[in-house]
């Protein structure tokens, strides 16, 4: 089964062909001929992956795939969620989302957070949406280099490292990633079960 995941992050694409395996096969953005970015004009992190995938599938007239991710801290109401990507300004960096979590976080004692993704799947016949949730608690100061994103003050519940402190392979297995396109691997099955 040929399927767009519509995404421009080449890393992230990678990873989840690894994750669907040899029956399905991945179509990046720019074999479609799209090169624009992608709309993510919504307040939800379903909103976003839904308009994302919705205009692949309008656009191309091609089954496609997208996401959307968040980390929401409890002690914030949920920010930075859907703004996690350009928390800390437009230029999307890293560092400054990061720093700016620390600074909002200064003596707060509740570090609960949870990393979300959303994934909208859009085919003829079938529109469907995919969670995956990982909670954990927030560092005071980074930790590990792997990883990208707020993975360096991320420490997922049940373990003493943070994210960036993991092998990829080690995060793949149970990442909010991981666990939504798990749920779209099972569905994709029952569409096309050989």
């Amino acid at each position: 089964m040929r399927i767009c995941f519509a995404t421009n992050n080449i890393h992230k694409f990678n990873e989840v062909q690894h994750l669907l395996g040899e029956r399905f096969q991945l179509v990046t953005l720019q074999k479609l001929g799209c090169n624009n970015e992608l709309p993510e004009e919504q307040e939800t992190l379903e909103g976003n992956s839904f308009q994302k995938a919705e205009f692949i599938f309008q656009k191309y007239n091609t089954s496609c795939f997208a996401d959307d991710s968040g980390l929401e801290v409890e002690a914030l109401n949920g920010a930075p969620g859907v703004n996690s990507a350009h928390y800390g300004g437009p230029q999307r960096s890293h560092e400054d989302n990061i720093d700016l979590l620390l600074k909002n976080m200064t003596g707060v004692s509740n570090r609960s957070a949870q990393f979300r993704t959303v994934i909208t799947f859009i085919a003829p016949g079938h529109t469907r949406q995919f969670e995956g949730t990982v909670k954990g608690t927030i560092h005071n100061k980074k930790k590990g280099t792997a990883g990208f994103g707020y993975d360096p003050i991320f420490e997922p519940a049940g373990y003493s490292r943070t994210f960036a402190e993991m092998s990829l392979e080690e995060k793949n297995k149970f990442s909010h990633r991981a666990i939504a396109v798990k749920k779209l691997v099972e569905f994709l099955k029952t569409i096309n079960p050989s």
